[in-house]
């Protein structure tokens, strides 16, 4: 079954890339949101497996990590596996903190790495 992934906050190009390094390598599509209000609303309205979240919005440049703490935060879309995407450790630790798994930064999209991270949440 093709899972979806939420990619929030992302400039078009680096869009384009998180959709190319999911759907070049998973049985995944990828849905685009650009802020808390539309993220929220296509977790109510999709089955999400995963949430891919920008340190800092492209659209207001507002702190990506407020997202994963409303998605932690409210009780029918917690259980739901968040990663920050960011290159600064120090983020990575207050998003997983905040009940997100580790997630990885834009210069570690082409590592095999990455690509294990994903595909222990979306096989």
């Amino acid at each position: 079954m093709t899972k979806c992934v939420l990619d929030v906050g992302n400039c078009v190009p680096d869009h384009a890339s998180i959709c190319s390094l999911i759907e070049n390598n998973f049985d995944a599509k990828v849905i685009q949101a650009h802020g808390s209000e539309d993220a929220l609303a296509a977790l109510r309205s999709h089955q999400v497996d995963l949430v891919l979240v920008n340190r800092k919005l492209d659209q207001d440049y507002s702190d990506g990590l407020d997202i994963i703490k409303q998605i932690k935060s409210d009780a029918e879309l917690a259980a739901t596996p968040c990663m920050l995407i960011t290159n600064f450790a120090d983020h990575q630790e207050l998003a997983v903190q905040a009940g997100a798994i580790k997630g990885f930064g834009k210069l570690e999209f082409g590592k095999p790495e990455t690509r294990q991270q994903l595909k222990a949440v979306l096989g």
